[in-house]
């Protein structure tokens, strides 16, 4: 039996985030993830992909977010469980939970976070027929690497932030991109919509809208072109090297469904009100797994809420102490010379 004080479900960025928050109200924290490795979607998917909404980055890779972020919680020596599935759920009579894994190894802590980003997922399909002939072939849902596409011809078919992000950053690796969407508006940040627009104007990026890609055309059984049909235009007949369709992920929250927790649109509600609790006391659910009124898919906010969570985390725990909050630049937390002990010193003077 695993034990700890908070037992966090998911170790995507906002997972990750949780130790630090927890590692400074001096709380012990043990991470489950079906993935064999720590970053969630960022290490999974897309480690190459550029993120420009992290506070004092203009731009990070996902990939270095996850190292900078593991960098940071060193100092509070969480516990990992990996390439394992959380499964099921039992409250026990002394108010704490055990939670067991699809292999069988059991966790128990009085409060759970769950953090489980999109839970599992599976890439949306656009409906051509004979798409799944040319997965690996020159189709591919995820980028993971970029320089895949240096100096090839790529079409990437989208209208959100995936699309659009994708589009400008392989325009300086593939010989030529077009992004093809269906309508005249995108559903991304407006900054990416005029990045795209700037890039379209200079040649960088083919831009084509009000158009859809519907077949697909390959020679010797490898990706050779696409057929775009036009709402104006037509048929449009293009050679290219790759075809990327990014409309998104289709999630599911697996087991976590069944454990009695409110759920709203494959999201499981929570009280923003205060503290991200869900219907069951000592459960809570914080980042991309949770959903109330207003709620932001950012990774922003999931810090934000896991920093509110674990507040709320340490009173449950200890009710009958009262947590005085300080700020980290008193003594400093990360950036230490000396030994994990040694940080873990300045970090409790940092913190008082």
């Amino acid at each position: 039996m695993i034990k700890t004080d908070i037992l966090i479900i998911g170790a995507g960025p906002t997972g990750l985030f949780t130790v630090f928050e927890a590692g400074l109200l001096k709380l012990k924290t043990h991470l489950i993830d079906a993935l064999p490795q720590p970053g969630g979607q960022c290490s999974e998917i897309y480690p190459k992909k550029p993120i420009y909404d992290i506070p004092g980055f203009p731009e990070i890779m996902a990939g270095q977010l996850v190292d900078n972020l593991m960098e940071q919680i060193k100092p509070f020596e969480p516990g990992f469980t990996l390439g394992d599935r959380a499964e099921t759920i039992e409250k026990l009579e002394d108010g704490t939970f055990v939670v067991t894994t699809l292999r069988g190894v059991k966790h128990q802590a009085p409060v759970v976070a769950i953090a489980g980003g999109l839970g599992s997922f599976e890439p949306r399909k656009p409906p051509i027929p004979n798409i799944a002939d040319f997965e690996d072939k020159g189709v591919a849902y995820i980028i993971r690497d970029p320089e895949v596409y240096r100096d090839k011809k790529v079409v990437i078919a989208g209208g959100g932030d995936s699309a659009l992000d994708w589009a400008i950053f392989l325009s300086d690796v593939a010989s030529e991109v077009t992004l093809v969407h269906r309508r005249k508006e995108f559903r991304g940040a407006l900054d990416s919509v005029e990045k795209v627009e700037e890039l379209s104007k200079v040649g960088k990026i083919n831009l084509v809208t009000d158009a859809e890609v519907k077949e697909l055309h390959g020679v010797d059984g490898q990706l050779a072109s696409v057929g775009i049909v036009h709402k104006e235009k037509g048929e449009i007949k293009m050679e290219i090297d790759n075809f990327i369709p990014l409309f998104g992920l289709s999630p599911k929250l697996g087991p976590i469904g069944n454990w009695g927790l409110e759920i709203e649109k494959n999201a499981i509600k929570v009280d923003n009100s205060y503290d991200y609790q869900t219907n069951i006391p000592g459960i809570y659910a914080i980042g991309d797994v949770n959903t109330y009124k207003g709620k932001l898919k950012l990774i922003l906010s999931g810090f934000h809420e896991a920093a509110i969570m674990c507040q709320s985390a340490y009173q449950r725990i200890f009710p009958d102490k009262k947590y005085v909050m300080k700020y980290t630049t008193v003594g400093g937390v990360t950036g230490f010379d000396g030994s994990k002990k040694e940080a873990k010193k300045e970090v409790v003077k940092a913190i008082g």
